[in-house]
């Protein structure tokens, strides 16, 4: 691993002095954009990773101060600071004055067991006193969450090994060292199982991975018990894997558990952003590394992203297509099943990426099922998506999902940091009343919207970046994204209305968000029985936009929206696909079979139903992460 002290010392030093350098100049996020290469020199590779992570320390140290816009000592740049044994004494003391008012919960937990580890060698036996006994005198919530009950017990796994034998009055929990461990490691493995044999509920997340990830790291860098020192380096891979495979030039593609309402458009303005840029260096990674990544960075040395999953993310020699599977957040409520499957296509060529799945309600507020992205040089501030929904809101559905009272739900959440799910006019969220099915890069959305939801209407996202926008007289709307050319049919009547998003800004912290027009619209077409189809292709197909347009005109296409919205389509790759609202799709001739599909199936993952195996290849490279036997092989080639 590159945290091996065999080289550890020398090349932290060179490329301390070169992060801290470029930090003067300029950091990541506002530089220009990165040079996009496959760096085939492992000690090359592994350098400029180091560099990264040595500027985010660095850029978090830096913001150390009395003076705006600098902040004090906080548990992260502490953390940071005890990494570089620096200001050791003033850490102790701000440790100190920190504990006397301790937060309570998974965001509070997994930081300050960070500080603990980091310095258990350094901080004053006054200032792990304090830490221990918040950890005594402070409930701990454990939340509501699969990332959070992840976060949660990673760090009482932790914290309870790193003060075993202890009896259950000195823990919040009123359980003794060992029965922390044995409830937390429990848990830990019992998720495990689910999502390497079942799939994860929060698959995809834009910016939750940093909540899967950085536990993962927690485990593999600070865990006594070697196993689960194994299990946490096996996760990151397994997490890793999925994330380079979903991306195109370090942005994120295709369906999403959980976004929000900014990177449902801006796509590269999440988490996963500085993730990728941080393992793979392909893309430029988000303001301030995303927050989280921070905490990334301070373990880091520990974890090596595989030269597999490398290859994956900046090495495209072919087209990806994957068939993959996830399932659902847990139904609490209303519901015969408790996580239902998922069933996520995943298509990836050069120019664009198309992405989706079936539809049906996975996370209550912030899923994205389907879309269309094209490939930016500079995805900084652009909007390279086109796709539609129905904008659902349900208290009874959002009851399915959270145990908690119904009277505040839904409008309860807008005020939460979910602001537009009570919203007509929102482009975030998932629908029962939406069915999806994509071949290659061909998708069909049709929607039987029950009359009296409170929002009968499908929603279109129309970005500011499509270029020569047409609206046919057949109907087909034309656009081109970047190199890729968009055919996008509405089935039924719409109009237009300028596409707001939600903004907070210093005078609304605390109040209510305020809304800005990003330059997009939005095609909303007030209909119950509804559907959406949309044919992507690169331009280089063609001789012409006229000739891509004429190419789509020419297809074969019927379709109905009564009594159910039907579908019948020859799409441009010559499928022929029928697809009718509450029936399996149709493709030349034969249904798809869901019930089939394993957990991971394609170009580059491949995973059988309930095997807890996956395999990772590119190439002559190979990789398989195997949860049964607790091993990795890692053959030279296949």
């Amino acid at each position: 691993m590159l945290g091996m002290k065999t080289r550890g010392l020398a090349l932290g030093v060179i490329c301390g002095v070169l992060a801290s350098a470029a930090l003067r100049a300029q950091i990541s996020y506002e530089a220009p954009m990165p040079v996009r290469r496959v760096i085939s020199d492992h000690t090359e590779r592994q350098a400029a990773y180091q560099q990264r992570i040595n500027e985010v320390i660095d850029w978090r140290i830096d913001r150390i101060g009395t003076d705006e816009p600098k902040i004090g000592i906080d548990i992260a740049s502490a953390s940071c600071l005890l990494l570089r044994d620096q200001r050791v004494s003033d850490v102790n003391r701000k440790i100190i004055a920190l504990m006397k008012d301790p937060g309570t919960g998974p965001f509070w937990m997994f930081p300050t067991v960070i500080a603990s580890y980091v310095g258990r060698d350094k901080l004053s036996p006054e200032a792990r006193g304090a830490i221990r006994d918040a950890w005594r005198t402070t409930r701990q919530v454990r939340g509501d969450t699969e990332n959070h009950w992840v976060m949660y017990h990673t760090s009482l796994y932790l914290m309870s090994e790193l003060y075993p034998h202890e009896p259950g009055n000195t823990w919040y929990t009123g359980h003794s060292s060992e029965e922390n461990l044995q409830e937390a490691r429990g848990w830990l493995l019992d998720w495990m199982n689910i999502t390497t044999g079942s799939g994860q509920g929060e698959y995809n997340p834009t910016h939750y991975i940093g909540e899967y990830a950085i536990p993962m790291l927690m485990l593999a860098s600070y865990a006594q018990d070697p196993e689960m020192r194994q299990r946490g380096h096996m996760m990151l891979d397994w997490i890793f894997a999925e994330l380079a495979n979903v991306t195109l030039e370090g942005v994120m593609r295709g369906p999403n558990s959980r976004t929000d309402d900014s990177s449902v458009t801006e796509r590269w303005n999440a988490l996963a952003s500085t993730f990728t840029w941080m393992l793979f260096g392909n893309n430029p990674p988000t303001l301030n590394y995303g927050g989280f990544g921070v905490y990334f960075a301070i373990m880091a040395d520990n974890y090596e992203v595989p030269e597999v999953i490398y290859r994956i993310a900046t090495d495209r020699r072919e087209d990806i297509l994957q068939h993959d599977r996830a399932r659902t957040r847990r139904y609490w409520r209303y519901s015969d099943e408790l996580m239902p499957p998922i069933y996520k296509t995943q298509y990836l060529r050069r120019d664009y990426a198309v992405g989706s799945t079936q539809g049906r309600i996975s996370d209550p507020i912030q899923s994205h099922v389907w879309d269309v992205t094209w490939r930016e040089e500079d995805p900084r501030g652009k909007h390279p998506t086109i796709f539609s929904l129905h904008p659902h809101s349900s208290g009874k559905v959002m009851q399915m999902f959270f145990a908690t009272y119904p009277e505040p739900m839904p409008r309860g959440v807008a005020v939460e940091g979910k602001p537009s799910y009570d919203s007509a006019d929102k482009i975030l969220g998932c629908s029962p009343y939406e069915q999806v099915f994509q071949n290659l890069d061909t998708v069909i959305a049709l929607y039987d919207i029950d009359p009296a939801e409170r929002f009968p209407q499908v929603n279109g996202f129309f970005s500011k970046d499509l270029n020569q926008v047409t609206e046919h007289e057949s109907g087909w709307i034309f656009a081109r994204g970047g190199n890729a050319y968009l055919a996008y049919l509405p089935l039924a009547d719409y109009r237009w209305i300028p596409h707001l998003n939600y903004q907070r800004t210093a005078s609304t912290v605390g109040r209510a968000y305020v809304r800005e027009h990003t330059g997009g619209r939005v095609l909303v077409s007030p209909h119950v029985k509804n559907g959406t189809i949309v044919q992507a292709a690169s331009a280089d197909e063609f001789a012409s936009f006229e000739a891509f347009q004429a190419a789509i005109l020419a297809l074969p296409l019927t379709y109905q929206l009564e009594p159910v919205p039907t579908v019948q389509l020859t799409t441009l790759r010559g499928k022929q696909v029928s697809f009718t609202y509450g029936s399996m799709p149709m493709v030349d001739g034969t249904p798809v079979d869901y019930s089939s599909w394993p957990l991971f199936g394609g170009t580059h993952l491949n995973s059988e139903l309930g095997s807890h195996r996956l395999t990772i290849t590119h190439g002559q490279l190979k990789r398989v992460l195997d949860f049964t036997t607790l091993t990795i092989t890692n053959p030279d080639s296949l």
